[in-house]
């Protein structure tokens, strides 16, 4: 039976999961919302707020969807799950209980203590003045401070000294340049090593894996430049050894999940492990309750497996028997943005090089579509930070990387911004490994 799909979100990840529950044979009608420019080639978008909850599943119960993948963090951290099993409809994704393990930092670090699961060392304060005293007794610099809640990626603090410190409290928590999210904050070690994120489907029994992959969250080459959502990725992660796996699967991956059981919220859906590979072992950074964004661009392209069928064995708690099979090789990811991105930037230039959304005569090129529009004369127009993902799969990395910056050459729009070096730290370490 083809199974009528909403995928609720509306950027490039959002985009990659269309694309991959299209190839298959059971996915029927397919719909987004709100969806983008980009995404209405290829679903029907109705342009609902991913927040807008009672709107959302009202939409969904008059359009009697079979599934809803609820892709993005918000919806997710509100109880959009919770509410759509209410209606009755299925869905892919945590409930809100559960993803309280992206949704509050302050429940995933206590989560890591109690549990025993790898992390940096950390505390948590409400109190200002506590946090300066705790790191002005602690001495230890560079240091990191989180505000708690989902501050879109961007609450994050490195400070390299104590004036540093003392700003960045005062921005999180007395200036709330983060809103309430700032009123708790976490303030951690600064951990060093590469960096791995690990994306992974879990029914709250098992957890299979994802390909690994490297995200590049800087704006400009060298990572320089202010924090992002993510300029470019490729996968797999060349740090993330069959060692590395195996030790993070036993340490970290089935502790996690068995640690939401024995909290009373298990968690189904996809987890994603962002971590550290210290000197002293795999950490964990942070935990997301959904896919990552742009990390699902390289890995679902990656996926041999039917989408579909795993989303829906992950609802069902049958993922065990589920086959979860990603192909050999590598694929890369690089982010055509607006100038001026993550600041401030323009929105409504016409974009060129795409027919019905995708470069005309490119095998093994995918464009995901992050920030466009269509205006009403058929024109497709840039319309966020973060516009277009361009990915190539390849054999090896190196084929990937050359084939997407090749295929980004064609696309054009005026003040694109993009990163010229995606990839270039994961061909250093391959180029060692040899």
């Amino acid at each position: 039976m083809a199974k009528k799909i909403l995928v609720v979100g509306g950027g490039g990840r959002e985009h990659a999961i269309i694309k991959a529950l299209k190839k298959s044979p059971d996915c029927g009608e397919i719909w987004c919302a709100p969806g983008n420019g980009g995404i209405s080639y290829d679903a029907k978008c109705k342009n609902i707020k991913a927040t807008d909850v009672d709107t959302m599943v009202g939409f969904a119960v008059e359009e009697k969807f079979d599934y809803v993948v609820v892709a993005q963090d918000d919806p997710l951290a509100l109880g959009m799950v919770d509410a759509l099993a209410k209606a009755g409809i299925p869905a892919f994704g945590p409930d809100k209980a559960a993803a309280r393990i992206e949704a509050s930092k302050v429940f995933s670090k206590d989560l890591m203590k109690k549990y025993g699961i790898p992390t940096a060392k950390y505390e948590t304060f409400d109190d200002p003045a506590k946090v300066m005293d705790y790191i002005r007794a602690e001495g230890k610099y560079p240091v990191v401070i989180k505000a708690d809640g989902l501050a879109l990626g961007k609450g994050v603090l490195i400070c390299e000294n104590e004036q540093q410190a003392a700003d960045g409290v005062k921005e999180i928590m007395l200036d709330k340049k983060f809103g309430a999210s700032g009123n708790h904050v976490v303030v951690e070690e600064f951990l060093t090593g590469p960096e791995v994120s690990v994306l992974s489907f879990t029914d709250g029994k098992v957890v299979k894996p994802m390909v690994s992959s490297m995200d590049h969250k800087r704006a400009n080459d060298h990572d320089t430049g202010l924090n992002t959502g993510g300029m470019g990725t490729i996968a797999p992660n060349p740090y993330y050894t069959p060692e590395v796996a195996a030790e993070c699967m036993e340490k970290i991956f089935l502790p996690t999940i068995r640690a939401m059981n024995a909290e009373g919220c298990p968690f189904k859906g996809c987890l994603y492990f962002g971590l550290m590979l210290t000197p002293d072992g795999p950490k964990v950074i942070e935990y997301n309750c959904r896919f990552g964004d742009p990390e699902t661009q390289v890995v679902l392209p990656l996926l041999e497996s039917d989408l579909l069928h795993i989303m829906q064995a992950c609802t069902d708690g049958t993922l065990a028997q589920q086959e979860v099979k990603f192909s050999d090789g590598a694929a890369a990811c690089v982010i055509l943005a607006s100038g001026g991105y993550p600041v401030a930037y323009e929105k409504g230039k016409p974009i060129s090089g795409l027919v019905d959304g995708q470069l005309p005569g490119e095998e093994n090129v995918t464009v995901y579509h992050s920030g466009t529009a269509i205006t009403e004369d058929g024109q497709l127009v840039t319309n966020g930070g973060r516009v277009l993902g361009v990915t190539a799969t390849g054999p090896r990395l190196t084929n990937a990387l050359s084939h997407a910056y090749e295929a980004a050459e064609k696309i054009s729009f005026e003040k694109l911004h993009k990163r010229s070096d995606i990839g270039l730290r994961a061909l250093k370490a391959l180029a060692e490994k040899q």
